[in-house]
This record gives C-alpha cells, sequence and structure tokens, in this order.
C-alpha cells in the first residue's frame, strides 16, 4: 500500500522529543498509528545516526515472550546506551500484561525518551492518568484528512472529483488497497465491528451488544442533531429496544471514549456560557457511515458538517454547537484567543437556504471571523461581513498554514 508523509504529526511528535513526558499517540484503529510511529523512528534514524532506538512491536511474534512487564523492563534495560540518546518506542502496549509498571519505571529512571501507541479500548483518554503515573502527553491522531487523501491520489482526478469519493470513502487509509467497493466496505465495517463488538465489550463485559449497535447506528443516522440520552432511550424503546436512559448514556460514553464518536457541546453566545442540555455527535469518519448504513436517509449537507468538524478538531480547535437566542450556529471553534462561527452547507444556491445559513451569522455582534462552508466550486468570496468558501477548497488547506494553500498547489509542490 502507497504510503504518504503526515508532516503535521511528525513535526508534532518532534517537538515533542527530548521532553520528559511520555508521549502517547491515541486514536481511532486503522487511523495510522503504528505507522506514524515508525516514520517518526526513520526519521530520527537518518537525522541522528548515533542515537539508540529500542523498538518493541508485540503484533511481532519474535516479542511473545515480552508479554508480561517484567520481561519488557528487563528487555529495555538491557539494551540502555550510556552516553547516547536513548529513545524507547512500543507498538501495540496493551498485548503486554501490567505495561503500565514497565513504563512507569522506566519513565522515572529519566533516560529514556518514551513513545507509546495501543488499541483506543486500552489507552482511553480518561484512563491516561490513572495507567501512567508520571507526566504524560496525548498525541490525538485522526483517519487521513482531505489533505492527505489528495497527495495519495496524486494525479486521479480533480479536487472536486476527489472530493465527492472521499466525502464517503473516508479516511481509513487501509481501506484504499481494495479497488472494489465492495471490498472497501468490508475493511471498514470489520474496522467499526471490532471497535463495537469486541474492543467495547472486552473492556467493559457488555452482556449484550444490541443496545450498542442500535446506539450507534442511531447516532450515525443522526449526526449534527441535538439530543440527549433520555430522547434516544425513548427512540430505542419504541423501536423495542429495550433499554434505559442511564444505559444509554453510559453507552455514548464507551463509544465516544473509543474514539467512534466525538461529542460537541452547546456554547451561549450572546450569555457566553456553556450549555449542559442536549449535545450533538460526530463519527470518527465519514467512510463508516457509508459502509454500515449504506446510502439510507443520506444527508449531504450533514455529511459535510461532520467533514468540517472533523478538520476543525485536526487543527487544534475546541469546537462547540453554536445557540443565539432561537437560531443554532453548527459550529463556534476555539483556539488560542482566537474564534470562528461556522455554518456548513450542502448546496447554497437557493436564495432561501442561503438566507437560512446567513441570518443567524448576521445576528452576532462581536468581530469574530464568519465563514459559511459550502459546496460552492467557486472562489471565496464575502456577503455582508461573511466568507463564504467552497468545502473542498478549504479542506485542502493546509494546517497551519496562512491563507487557504489549496491541494493544486500542494500538488505542485510535492
Amino acid at each position: 500500500m502507497k504510503l504518504i508523509e503526515r508532516p503535521h504529526y511528525l513535526q508534532r511528535l518532534a517537538g515533542l522529543r527530548g521532553t520528559p513526558d511520555i508521549k502517547i499517540i491515541t486514536g481511532l484503529r486503522r487511523s495510522g498509528k503504528s505507522k506514524l510511529l515508525q516514520a517518526f523512528m526513520e526519521r530520527i534514524a537518518a537525522d541522528t545516526p548515533e542515537a539508540n532506538l529500542i523498538f518493541v512491536d508485540f503484533m511481532a511474534l519474535e516479542n511473545e515472550p515480552l508479554k508480561e512487564y517484567h520481561a519488557l523492563y528487563e528487555y529495555v534495560e538491557a539494551r540502555f546506551r550510556p552516553g547516547a540518546e536513548n529513545l524507547l518506542f512500543i507498538d501495540e502496549i496493551q498485548m503486554c500484561s501490567g505495561f503500565e509498571l514497565a513504563i512507569n519505571s522506566l519513565h522515572a529512571k529519566e533516560k529514556y525518551d518514551i513513545y507509546v501507541t495501543g488499541s483506543n479500548a486500552f489507552l482511553l483518554s480518561a484512563d491516561l492518568a490513572t495507567l501512567f503515573t508520571g507526566r504524560y502527553i496525548e498525541l490525538h491522531v485522526f483517519p487521513f484528512s482531505f489533505e492527505e487523501y489528495c497527495r495519495y491520489y496524486q494525479g486521479r482526478g480533480d479536487r472536486d472529483t476527489l472530493f465527492d469519493a472521499y466525502a464517503t470513502q473516508g479516511g481509513l487509509a487501509g481501506s484504499y488497497a481494495y479497488p472494489a467497493e465492495q471490498d472497501r466496505a468490508a475493511y471498514i465495517a470489520e474496522v467499526y465491528n471490532t471497535v463495537v463488538n469486541r474492543d467495547l465489550v472486552q473492556k467493559y463485559r457488555l452482556p449484550d451488544t444490541l443496545v450498542l449497535d442500535r446506539l450507534a447506528e442511531f447516532l450515525m443516522d443522526n449526526i449534527g442533531n441535538l439530543t440527549s440520552a433520555n430522547r434516544i432511550s425513548n427512540t430505542l424503546v419504541s423501536n423495542k429496544v429495550s433499554t434505559s436512559h442511564v444505559t444509554v448514556g453510559r453507552y455514548i460514553k464507551y463509544l465516544c471514549s473509543s474514539f467512534l464518536f466525538y461529542p460537541v457541546r452547546r456554547f451561549d453566545i450572546r450569555g457566553r456560557k456553556y450549555l449542559e442540555t442536549s449535545e450533538k455527535y460526530y463519527l470518527a469518519d465519514t467512510g463508516i457511515r457509508q459502509s454500515i448504513l449504506g446510502t439510507r436517509n443520506m444527508d449531504y449537507g450533514r455529511l459535510y458538517e461532520n467533514l468540517v468538524c472533523l478538520e476543525l478538531f485536526r487543527r487544534g480547535y475546541e469546537v462547540y454547537a453554536g445557540k443565539l437566542y432561537a437560531k443554532e450556529i453548527d459550529f463556534v471553534a476555539k483556539k488560542a484567543g482566537e474564534q470562528l462561527y461556522i455554518q456548513v452547507s450542502d448546496n447554497i444556491e437557493n436564495p432561501d437556504t442561503f438566507r437560512r445559513e446567513y441570518e443567524p451569522l448576521l445576528k452576532i455582534r462581536d468581530a469574530y471571523p464568519r465563514l459559511i462552508v459550502a459546496r460552492t466550486r467557486h472562489d471565496t468570496y464575502t456577503f455582508e461581513g461573511i466568507s463564504v468558501v467552497d468545502i473542498a477548497g478549504w479542506l485542502a488547506a493546509v494546517p497551519g498554514s496562512k491563507g487557504l494553500q489549496t491541494t493544486e498547489h500542494i500538488l505542485k509542490t510535492i
């Protein structure tokens, strides 16, 4: 399978190199955590050949004897090189029983720069503080962005053609190895089923997956809709799935902690406060929806909203669903003093549709930028101070770049 470099993540890892933290790479299954770790090791080996790289891949059969924390500890200590920069890389660390005891002990010695990856069900963000008693920092990896997708499929079509494919195919790059749509969908469905029916069932010892399955399908079918555990449980019960709002609330937390869904809280723009009632949920990858639900109830406006939400997360924003009086703003995005208001739409050629998108933005009284991100297929233009941006161009921008650096520009420079 073709590999592409992921400079955003590699630069982040490079910036953390040598810090005293345990670097923990998290993310959805098959989102590229292992490949990222290998790429980072290769970069260090090329730039600093004298560095001592200690690597343990628990998927490799030869490392079977190390799947006990004493054995892992002794293996690493035996490979320490005095006077050198010692970097420790461990892939799929959850396969070692008691791994946190070995890692905490090695970290306490203050002589290793430690990087680990693991299954999303066993390295949950909520569990990291309990597992690792020393300092740690989490680097979260998402499936391929549209910009990465364009580099992967360079020369296979223009930006608009690639966007139409990416919107439904998604960013789980392992699926790209399969030319047939049926096989690609089966690969993505296997990733989904592994997370829902194996990882979560094992970690939380769930007796029955029916509620979990139906809940996940409901959330996929209601991307971007405000909802609550009460409303969902009522819907499931009406469809003859026996459950309660308590169970639904707990299972939603499980699905989010496994990085299959991302919750977005509401924010009252006028009152400048966070609201506790109702949330929105967005899927980790739009290809999963296509593989599990097919084209049932397909709403491209919601699909594009999901793409924009994930991209905001990739670019380091905190993301909220905005409320202004009785109006809703799709996203309020915040980062280091910066704030954006964003409306997302499929097609705004209809004047009534366009009005529905811009009217809430015009009611905002502060000076932060306001955007409508839609499938315009045109260059960016402004309307009453609102930037109207084509979604394919906006997604193709390189994170951290100044201005809109499009995919065409990217492809000319690689």
